[in-house]
């Protein structure tokens, strides 16, 4: 009779900045997949970005030698429907759409609602972003964060020799 595996030495692989809500649904369709296999519906089986607007906009981090620039795609918002802030070394973009729109014609009428809420969290390095000079801009529903890098934290690298081993 054999013991079953011990729960103490149990890793868990986890992505900085990752969206926990995404990473739970990744890990319940693997759940779901691995006990159905492939008779899952075809409505299941979806992309990372599964989560409508509202909930997790696309954005893009880009570094050069001056600055990180984080740019989201915020179609339908304005500046003061964003916040943006900056801690230990994260940046927190939330937001929140309200739309509502009502036609009444001669026979019909027609009322749309549209509500709905979104936070990203990107991780930056702490120690090279200088944080206190970062900067926000929106413009036609695209939000750029601009956070510049500490003077003189350009990266280091040493080049280490390759020795043959005896």
């Amino acid at each position: 009779m054999t013991n079953p595996p011990s729960e103490k030495n149990v890793s868990v692989p986890v992505k900085i900045g990752a969206n926990p809500v995404q990473a739970f649904q990744s890990e319940m369709n693997k759940l779901f997949q691995s006990f159905f296999g492939e008779t899952l519906p075809h409505w299941w089986h979806t992309s990372e970005n599964w989560m409508p607007f509202g909930m997790s906009p696309a954005t893009d981090v880009v570094e050069n030698d001056k600055d990180f620039r984080i740019t989201a795609e915020l179609p339908g918002l304005e500046a003061k429907d964003i916040s943006v802030a900056i801690s230990d070394g994260y940046v927190t973009i939330k937001g929140k759409k309200e739309e509502e729109s009502k036609e009444e014609k001669k026979g019909y009428f027609r009322q749309e609602r549209s509500y709905g809420e979104f936070q990203r969290v990107i991780a930056l390095p702490p120690h090279i972003s200088d944080m206190d000079k970062a900067e926000a801009t929106m413009s036609k529903g695209v939000l750029t964060v601009t956070v510049p890098k500490k003077a003189g934290a350009q990266p280091r690298t040493h080049q280490i020799e390759v020795k043959q081993a005896a």
